[in-house]
C-alpha cells in the first residue's frame, strides 16, 4: 500500500524487452535505500516488485496485464518517474489509501500556470466508466500522486496543483494529450460493490 506522496523523481536507466514483457532498471538513490528484493514500489502510480536492487537504485519486470492497463509501455531510457515505497506501519499518512493498482489511463485536456507563483491548474478526461467513483474534493490517484478533484464536469477531472507537487513530481513535465495513469478512491469502489450486493439478495 502506498499514500500517493511522492518520494523521488527517479530516471528510466534500461528497458529490455522480456518476451511480451519490459524489464526495467531505475535510478533511484533515495528510494533505493532500505529497498530489499521483492518490496513493492510504486512507479508512476504502477506497483513493480523490485528484483534487483542497487546502491543507486532497482529493477523491475511490468507483465503484459501491467503494460495493457497502464502507460509504462510508452516510457523510454531517460525518462522520469514518480517513485515512492510501500507505507511502512507507523509511518504518517501524508495523502490516501493507494493501492498501485492502476485503473486506466486518461488523457491530459488541459495544462496552465497561473499567475504570480499561485500554481497550476490540470484537466484530464476519464474513461467514460470511472466518473462515477469521482466528487468534488475527493481523493484521486495520478502518475502515482495524490491529488484533490478541484471539480468534475460530466467525465473531466480539474486538479489544482500546488508549486511544490509541481517542483517534486514528474507531472511539470505533462503535455496536452499526454496518456497518464490514475487510480480512483478504493473507498468509493467497494461501497459501489456492498449497495450492488445488498440490492441483489433484497436488503
Amino acid at each position: 500500500m502506498f499514500t500517493g506522496i511522492i518520494e523521488e523523481v527517479g530516471q528510466v536507466q534500461e528497458k529490455n524487452p522480456a518476451g511480451s514483457a519490459y524489464r526495467f532498471r531505475f535510478l533511484a538513490p533515495k528510494v533505493s535505500q532500505g529497498l530489499r528484493i521483492g518490496d513493492s514500489v510504486s512507479c508512476n502510480g504502477v506497483c513493480l516488485t523490485a528484483e534487483e536492487v542497487f546502491s543507486d537504485g532497482f529493477s523491475a519486470t511490468a507483465v503484459p496485464e501491467t503494460l495493457s492497463r497502464t502507460s509504462l509501455g510508452q516510457v523510454e531510457v531517460g525518462h522520469r518517474i514518480n517513485l515512492e515505497a510501500a507505507l511502512k506501519a507507523g509511518a504518517p499518512m501524508g495523502g490516501h489509501i493507494v493501492q498501485g493498482h492502476v485503473d486506466g489511463i486518461a488523457a491530459v485536456i488541459s495544462v496552465k500556470e497561473l499567475d504570480k507563483g499561485a500554481g497550476w491548474e490540470l484537466t484530464i478526461r476519464l474513461p467514460d466508466e470511472f466518473s462515477r467513483y469521482c466528487i468534488e474534493k475527493g481523493s484521486f490517484t495520478l502518475q502515482g500522486i495524490s491529488l484533490t478533484v478541484a471539480s468534475v464536469n460530466e467525465y473531466d477531472l480539474r486538479f489544482a496543483i500546488v508549486p511544490h507537487t509541481m517542483t517534486h513530481t514528474n507531472l511539470n513535465q505533462v503535455k496536452v494529450g499526454e496518456k497518464l495513469n490514475f487510480e480512483v478512491d478504493l473507498v468509493g469502489k467497494y461501497v459501489e460493490k456492498l449497495l450492488g450486493y445488498r440490492s441483489s439478495i433484497g436488503i
